[in-house]
């Protein structure tokens, strides 16, 4: 059975998250401080869960759920915007900015396996080959930084906390596209899962004697403004949707595609230079982009 074919309106969500989730590093950049990873990433998402609600709202999504559905609201929540991003800004404390974008590219892979093993879907040999091309692309292009890395027990730390939240990013994803397949309102499923996510990272924070003080600085407001409405609201309403139309498989690719965005931004921005190993690595991910995206005529 062949595969529908890209329209304009998905190389258009495409591009969005692409470009949302790339300029999202120089915002994450802002948040690392004082202020403890799991209270960013609580406002981050307490802003914008209502916001995502509102949207719901406002298109007449159906907004009452069974008590059952909450309760997939609140796995979704936990796995996609709760563990995942703490996960990951832990992780970071341990671990280059580079090694981090190499370790979630591999959701583009981990997503095909995963769907396979636990979810029967099939595996599209074309879509997977991409996915591994684009993993070591990235690879390639964080080269350097990978080379420079000290494995020892805090960069091991740091690797397995950044391989569980990408295994939770995964599984959300898939437990997305199972809710849209029930005809659930990405809108609505993502803001309750949002506000549920928002709620278990507050009581984490209580937990740990935290207090939800936030930076009151210019540069930690407006990145904390960016993640929350372009990176969150903006960001997972176009991927998500995009997740629903063409599979968990395809859409994962954007994972490998933001972080070479983020290398173009900070080549203005940082003054990174490109290096060949870099280019070459740009070459095979924009290859594996191509066979990702590219629909057969024949299946």
């Amino acid at each position: 059975m062949s595969r529908t074919r890209f329209t304009a309106l998905d190389f258009g969500l495409y591009a969005a998250v692409v470009c949302a989730w790339g300029f999202s590093w120089i915002a994450l950049h802002y948040q690392v401080g004082k202020i403890p990873p799991e209270v960013s990433v609580m406002w981050r998402f307490a802003l914008a869960a209502p916001v995502m609600l509102v949207i719901a709202l406002f298109r007449g999504d159906r907004m009452r759920y069974s008590p059952a559905e909450h309760a997939r609201f609140v796995v979704l929540g936990l796995t996609l915007f709760c563990i995942n991003f703490t996960l990951f800004y832990y992780g970071g404390q341990h671990l280059p900015s580079g090694l981090l974008a190499v370790i979630f590219s591999l959701a583009s892979v981990l997503n095909i396996v995963i769907g396979a093993l636990f979810f029967g879907l099939r595996v599209d040999t074309r879509v997977a080959l991409g996915g591994v091309i684009g993993f070591l692309g990235i690879a390639a292009m964080f080269y350097p930084q990978l080379a420079g890395t000290t494995i020892n027990h805090e960069a091991l730390l740091g690797l397995g906390l950044c391989v569980v939240g990408t295994l939770s990013f995964c599984i959300g994803n898939l437990l997305s596209a199972r809710l849209q397949s029930r005809g659930t309102s990405v809108f609505a499923a993502s803001g309750y899962g949002m506000l549920y996510g928002a709620l278990a990272l507050a009581i984490f924070c209580v937990l740990r004697g935290h207090s939800f003080a936030i930076a009151w600085t210019p540069h930690y407001l407006a990145g904390l403004a960016y993640l929350a409405l372009i990176g969150s609201v903006l960001a997972f309403a176009c991927y998500l949707t995009l997740l629903g139309r063409i599979g968990a498989d395809r859409a994962a690719y954007s994972t490998v595609m933001f972080p070479v965005v983020a290398l173009i931004v900070s080549t203005f921005v940082e003054n990174y230079h490109w290096t060949w190993p870099a280019i070459i690595g740009l070459v095979a991910v924009l290859a594996g982009n191509l066979l990702v995206l590219r629909t057969p005529k024949k299946a």
